[in-house]
């Protein structure tokens, strides 16, 4: 079991709830675009976001979680990604017409990841057990990864300057 101490206890829950808004925000900005390439996007994110909140739960109830297990499903599922919104190259293929409300969904969605990410990078300095710190060092690398994913596609469809 676990001997979790107050601060890790406070630094999971607050994970715990940047993982539940990331659901429910991925899930909602999915319904609210009307690009299948952005909503294909959302709702992978929303569902990368509910294996992050499951793993943090797997903490907080007293159980490290492997993370080679992980790692090798998340190979899987980053080769999919990739295939799956055609984020290989790029080049020459931008399209430069796109709606506003499907930037702002971007925007705001790459915020998150940005705001994510660092208090993952905050937490893993604050936790004793070496397999936790890895376990978020995991999770925040995913984060990363979700970050570029959201910014290729506002740079595929020109919604970088």
């Amino acid at each position: 079991m676990l001997n979790l101490n107050t601060k890790e206890k406070s630094l999971l829950e607050d994970a715990k709830e940047h993982e539940t808004l990331c659901v429910a925000k991925y899930k909602d900005h999915a319904e609210k675009t009307n690009c299948q390439e952005l909503k294909n996007l959302f709702n992978s994110l929303a569902s990368k976001e509910q294996q992050h909140l499951d793993t943090i739960n797997q903490i907080l109830n007293g159980t490290v979680p492997n993370i080679n297990q992980n790692a090798s499903q998340g190979q899987g599922n980053e080769q999919n990604t990739q295939s799956e919104f055609n984020l290989g190259n790029l080049q020459g293929q931008m399209q430069m017409n796109y709606n506003e409300g499907d930037k702002l969904l971007c925007q705001d969605a790459l915020s998150t990841e940005k705001y994510v990410s660092s208090t993952y990078n905050t937490s893993i300095f604050e936790f004793r057990d070496k397999n936790i710190r890895q376990v978020l060092n995991h999770i925040q690398k995913e984060e990363q990864e979700h970050g570029e994913q959201i910014y290729n596609y506002m740079n595929k469809h020109g919604m970088y300057n």
